[in-house]
C-alpha cells in the first residue's frame, strides 16, 4: 500500500487546485495505530508565506510531458528500480517542478527519474510545483525563506533539503546560511533519508523521534535498524537506550546496559530529562547525579555545531558580526 508521508518542497508552499489535479486531503498520509500526519495546513498555520510564481498540487501523470531540452538521456536501470521501490513503499516526498501549457497540459522542468518513476510504480497522479514563472532564482529564494519559517516533521524536511541541493544547485552552506542552521545540522537531517521505508514512515507519523533516528543510522544494516525500530516501538526503548545497544552492537541483549554501568542506578526522571534535552539540541546529552553535585554533559561535533547548541540555549544572546 502507497503511504504518502511528505512533500519536500511541496510542503513549503500553498497548494493550489488545477485543472487535471487533486487535492492534498484525498490522500491518506497514516500508519495503522499511529498519531495522524497533520497537513500542511494544520502543521504550518497562516505565517506562511505565498511563493512568488508557483502553487503546489497533485497532477495527473499523463498530462505532463518530458522537457525536450533534458540533457539526460541515460537514467541508470538499477536507480531506477531503487527509485520505483521508494515509491511504492513510502510515496514521493520531493515533487517534481513543471510549467503550465495549453489547456490542462504541462511540461517537466525538473524531475525526469521522478516521473518517470511514479509511472512505472503504477500511481496516477504525482506531487507538483506548477511555476508560472521562468525565475529559477526567485523561486529557489522564495522555497528557502518558507523553509526557515515552516514547521514540517523531519522527513519533510530532509526531502525539501534534498531538492534544493538536487533541483535548484543549492549547497550545504547556502541552506545553512539562509535558513539560520548549521551545516552539521543540515548534513544529519539528510542521513534520515538513508533509513528504510518503514522506518521511514514511523518518523514521518511521529512514532519514532528523529533523535531514535538519527541514533539507529549508526547500525551497519537496514535489517538491524527495522529490527530496533521495532523494538523501540514495542517497548519504549529512550534514545539514550538506543544509543547504548548500538553502541553496544548487541541487538539481542535484554538489558542492554553495559555492565559497568548497571551498578550504577539511575533515577527515570534523570533518564526522561536527558533524552528531553538530546532531543531539543540534536545531540547526545548525559544528565549525571552525585550525592553532592550532578553534571549534563553535551556533545557536539564540530566548532559550528557547538554555536548551533548555544544558540539553542541562549536564544536572545546576540551573533558575533
Amino acid at each position: 500500500m502507497n503511504t504518502r508521508l511528505g512533500r519536500g518542497l511541496g510542503a513549503l508552499i500553498p497548494s493550489s487546485p488545477a485543472p487535471g489535479t487533486t487535492t492534498l486531503g484525498s490522500k491518506s498520509n497514516s500508519i495503522p495505530g499511529a498519531p495522524p500526519v497533520a497537513t500542511p495546513t494544520e502543521r504550518q498555520g497562516p505565517e506562511l508565506a505565498a511563493v512568488p510564481g508557483a502553487s503546489f498540487a497533485e497532477i495527473d501523470v499523463e498530462k505532463i510531458t518530458p522537457n525536450p531540452k533534458q540533457p539526460r538521456t541515460v537514467f541508470d536501470e538499477e536507480a531506477m528500480e531503487e527509485l520505483v521501490h521508494s515509491v511504492k513503499e513510502i510515496g514521493l516526498l520531493q515533487p517534481i517542478v513543471v510549467r503550465r501549457l495549453e489547456g490542462d497540459t504541462y511540461e517537466l522542468v525538473m524531475g525526469e527519474r521522478r516521473w518517470r518513476a511514479t509511472q512505472q510504480a503504477g500511481l496516477t497522479t504525482i506531487p507538483a510545483i506548477v511555476r508560472e514563472t521562468s525565475d529559477d532564482a526567485m523561486l529557489r529564494d522564495a522555497l528557502l525563506e518558507n523553509l526557515h519559517r515552516s514547521q514540517l516533521n523531519p522527513l519533510e524536511e530532509a526531502a525539501a533539503y534534498q531538492q534544493m541541493l538536487d533541483d535548484f544547485g543549492c549547497t550545504q552552506e547556502v541552506l545553512a546560511t539562509r535558513i539560520g542552521r548549521s551545516r552539521p545540522q543540515i548534513s544529519n537531517t539528510l542521513r534520515l533519508l538513508k533509513l528504510p521505508a518503514s522506518v521511514q514512515r514511523r518518523v514521518a507519523a511521529g512514532v519514532l523521534s528523529a533523535g531514535h533516528a538519527r541514533a539507529l543510522l549508526g547500525l551497519p544494516s537496514g535489517d538491524a535498524i527495522e529490527r530496533l525500530a521495532q523494538r523501540i516501538v514495542a517497548e519504549g526503548l529512550s534514545v539514550r537506550t538506543v544509543e547504548e545497544i548500538v553502541a553496544l552492537g548487541d541487538m539481542s541483549a535484554e538489558d542492554p546496559t553495559p555492565a559497568r554501568r548497571r551498578n550504577k542506578p539511575v533515577a527515570p526522571r534523570l533518564i526522561d530529562l536527558a533524552d528531553r534535552l538530546s532531543d531539543r539540541f540534536e545531540t547526545r546529552v548525559k544528565v549525571d547525579l552525585g550525592k553532592t553535585k550532578g553534571k549534563i554533559t553535551v556533545e557536539f561535533a564540530s566548532v559550528d555545531d557547538l554555536e548551533r547548541i548555544v544558540s539553542l540555549m541562549d536564544p536572545n544572546k546576540p551573533t558575533d558580526a
